[in-house]
């Protein structure tokens, strides 16, 4: 498995802001792409940081995703009021989930 780990700046986000507000259209650009498997967004509300981490079959599917997943990152921050500071990609060492 493969990740990709993108970090963004933006302004603080209110506490009652809903984090989840643009989840459904992010999901329907990379939930049909091939070897996708899930994504996480990671959100500090003080300092408006975030961080999404997409997860890939392996390291092909996740490279083959590279442009796609620019335009939706740049749409993401750019609806958001962030910009992006850095995308790193990774191979998963390990993962677990209570189930």
């Amino acid at each position: 498995m493969f990740a990709r780990l993108s970090r963004y700046e933006g302004s603080p986000v209110p506490p009652d802001g809903d984090l989840s507000a643009h989840a459904e259209t992010v999901l329907q650009q990379v939930r049909g792409l091939p070897g996708f498997l899930g994504v996480y967004w990671f959100v500090d509300r003080a300092t408006g940081r975030a961080v999404s981490l997409t997860l890939w079959e392996d390291e092909e599917t996740m490279l083959a995703s590279e442009e796609r997943a620019d335009r939706i990152r740049v749409d993401t921050a750019r609806r958001e009021g962030q910009r992006i500071v850095s995308v790193d990609r990774y191979e998963v060492g390990f993962s677990h989930l209570k189930p």
